[in-house]
């Protein structure tokens, strides 16, 4: 669904891993694209840059790209923004990301999470916004038990920061909806993985430890399951669900009330492969993949993991036709080949 008009689709975290995946695949498309990132320094920013130029490249681009280097954390130059550009919908990717790291630095998850979070509602709001896209996670799952996790459970136990501000974006945008009529929907990623991943996820992680001969760390002693969900899956499922933006569900019961719908226009999904993989498996193929053995170094369960995720795709197939389906193996070679293409990138960290 492309805008017949020539208003833009901003899309922030644009220099993140999904972000400019996501941009990609909407200036690939015939969009008109605004990207925003603040190119922090949570992770090496030359990663950042090396996904900045390769959008820059896309023949698209000239005419139809532009890159703002905006922190979200700043209301003033936000709303500016909205009220210059009146993006006709919102993919809001950027967030301060890491389980662990809030742990260690709770305030920037508060402020990038909540405050940043807080200007986007804004601006969607008073900018006649037709969707926001926004990321929501697997983690507000937290202490949840129950397998696979269905948007129809209750997220109230979250085990770190970082899922915490997760659940409160979906209080902020689901009140937004109520109040303002602002069709938004939340999108619950799964372990994402691929090229031009994260260098603070397990996939970069392990591959350069790898190849340089290193240990890798293996929480709780392998005793882990992550669905873990190739990127252009990920892809797949947001372009998908903003082009059907949110709508009330006519027949919500607020005696019996769903967590994944509401009587205003917001609708949460799970995005995840639906097919958990014990950690040591997933070793075992990236070891295949790169055709080398790791050193593995057993450690305990670390504060602010859960042990498993598992997702039920059922409600986002039955809205956008649409279910994650990257075999670990294919997604793991792609990753390998991508490495070996961009041996410099596998030391940002």
């Amino acid at each position: 669904m492309v805008a017949s008009g020539a208003r833009p689709i901003l899309v922030t975290g644009a220099a993140g891993f999904i972000g400019a995946a996501v941009a990609l695949r909407l200036l690939g498309r015939g969009e008109r694209v605004i990207g925003v990132d603040n190119l922090n320094s949570y992770y090496d920013p030359a990663l950042k840059r090396a996904r900045l130029a390769r959008i820059a490249e896309r023949p698209q681009a000239a005419q139809a790209w532009r890159f703002e280097p905006l922190n979200v954390e700043s209301g003033e130059a936000i709303l500016a923004l909205f009220a210059a550009e009146r993006p006709w919908a919102v993919v809001h990717l950027a967030a301060q990301a890491g389980v662990r790291h809030s742990l260690e630095n709770p305030a920037a998850y508060i402020q990038s999470n909540l405050v940043g979070f807080g200007h986007i509602l804004e601006g969607c709001r008073h900018h006649g916004v037709e969707h926001l896209v926004y990321a929501s996670s697997s983690s507000v799952y937290g202490g949840n038990r129950q397998m696979p996790f269905s948007e129809q459970h209750a997220v109230n136990h979250p085990v770190s920061l970082y899922a915490a501000s997760k659940k409160a974006n979906e209080l902020m945008a689901h009140t937004y909806s109520h109040l303002y009529g602002l069709p938004a929907t939340g999108l619950r990623f799964f372990t994402v993985y691929g090229p031009w991943g994260r260098p603070d996820m397990a996939p970069m992680l392990f591959a350069r430890a790898i190849l340089a001969g290193e240990p890798i760390r293996v929480f709780n002693h392998g005793r882990m399951r992550r669905d873990f969900t190739y990127i252009d899956d990920i892809v797949e499922g947001v372009i998908r669900c903003l082009d059907k933006p949110a709508t009330a569900n006519t027949a919500f019961d607020p005696l019996q009330p769903d967590p994944a719908t509401a009587a205003a226009p917001h609708r949460l999904f799970n995005i995840g492969n639906a097919r958990p993989t014990e950690l040591l498996r997933f070793i075992t193929v990236l070891e295949q993949a790169l055709g080398r053995e790791a050193i593995k170094d057993f450690q305990p369960m670390q504060p602010g993991d859960v042990q498993a995720t598992a997702a039920d795709t059922t409600a986002l197939q039955a809205w956008v036709g649409f279910r994650p389906d990257t075999p670990l193996e294919l997604g793991l070679e792609r990753f390998a080949a991508w490495v070996r293409q961009h041996p410099e990138l596998l030391q940002c960290s």
